[in-house]
């Protein structure tokens, strides 16, 4: 088990315009399991691949152990990688790949059959050890390419990916089997994808990066409750948070023609910070269905029903926003209303609203914010 810290840690590809990994600090510690996510070209692929020797380190610094890595080869950091790509020898068999990195370093004969033999047993592969990679599933052989990497006993894992070829369904059972395997073996590890759902069951913390910077990196509920920022907002949770900007009144904020009552201390740091509009935040969950009371009138154009709840999706007919334009409220029944229908959204009575400065994105109000049924 290591600790692994990122301090000001720069990576920028020839020819680049901006940097690929933007003075990224991180400090991740013994035995826990992190998770960087973030959309597509954020830098999180590589920032795992810093640290695994396979990217220049070209400004900052990154340690293990504090033992500082620049100018340390791959092979010498003791830390074993797991691919999107499976990449195992199709001419092996399963016992052979996940043996081979050992035999290559060395390792006797009987000292490989008893790691494999032992990886095997905690990855539920004992049976297949004698089959080669054409027949097994997809699931078996992410998990060959799992075991290659546990048999070497590293001091880090770096995962890239791992489940990106798996069908949903096996990606849902894969990704528990990986997250109670780390905390069986306690090693730290560093795991990347780009799925935000993969990332709040996984980690222990999680670290979202946007364009090579990091934006937060908090526990998965912190996450979710307190982003630190409209884009984490928006990119935690699923449906995403509805982001709306609004404007300031003595009252509350304007969205939709309605006005969402806050509270007066709420209102007056809305005020020192010279603002006159902000951008709402609220989740789908916060919204409850109300034909009668008042709130935000829409149309629903779409139901996404998933057995034990739906999700209505409407449109106001007028709204200044940053985000899609549609209002996401979550339901506990089926069917609540029908595409093309005008309902009532009302933010529930205590529903926590979140505010974000309209230029910067930055959270503005460190407190919970709390909606007055003002509407």
């Amino acid at each position: 088990m290591s600790t692994v810290s990122y301090r000001s840690a720069s990576c920028v590809y020839p020819g680049a315009t901006s940097l690929a990994v933007d003075s990224l600090d991180l400090d991740i510690a013994d035995g826990e399991f992190v998770v960087l996510v973030g959309p597509s070209g954020s830098g999180k692929s590589t920032a795992l691949r810093m640290l695994a020797g396979l990217e220049e380190i070209d400004a900052g610094s990154i340690t293990i152990d504090n033992e500082d890595m620049v100018g340390v080869a791959a092979k010498d950091r003791d830390i074993a990688m797991v691919f999107q790509n499976y990449a195992l020898y199709p001419n092996k068999t399963v016992a052979e790949n996940m043996g081979f990195a050992l035999k290559m370093r060395g390792v006797g004969l009987e000292e490989r059959k008893r790691r494999v033999a032992a990886a095997a047993q905690l990855l539920d592969l004992t049976e297949y050890l004698d089959r080669k990679p054409a027949k097994l599933s997809g699931g078996q052989r992410q998990r060959v390419a799992m075991g290659r990497a546990i048999v070497r006993e590293p001091r880090l894992f770096c995962m890239d990916e791992p489940l990106s070829n798996l069908d949903a369904k096996l990606r849902v059972a894969t990704r528990g089997q990986i997250a109670a395997l780390q905390r069986r073996l306690g090693t730290t590890t560093v795991y990347v994808t780009h799925d935000q759902v993969e990332a709040m069951t996984m980690g222990d913390r999680v670290a979202v990066l946007r364009d090579g910077k990091l934006q937060q990196f908090s526990p998965p509920t912190e996450l979710y409750d307190r982003p630190a920022n409209a884009f984490v907002a928006g990119f935690i949770g699923s449906p995403a948070m509805n982001l709306f900007e609004a404007e300031i009144r003595s009252d509350g904020v304007v969205l939709a023609g309605s006005t969402l009552g806050l509270p007066r201390e709420t209102l007056d740091q809305l005020a020192a910070a010279h603002l006159t509009s902000v951008t709402v935040g609220i989740r789908p969950e916060q919204l409850d269905i109300d034909g009668g009371a008042p709130g935000f009138p829409v149309t629903v154009e779409l139901i996404e029903e998933l057995g034990s709840e739906s999700y209505v999706y409407g449109r106001p007919a007028t709204l200044s926003t940053n985000g899609s334009g549609l209002f996401v409220a979550r339901s506990p029944h089926r069917a609540p209303a029908k595409p093309g229908q005008s309902i009532t959204l009302r933010v529930r009575d205590g529903g926590i609203v979140h505010l974000f400065h309209p230029t910067t994105g930055e959270r503005v109000v460190d407190a919970d914010v709390h909606a007055r049924s003002s509407q």
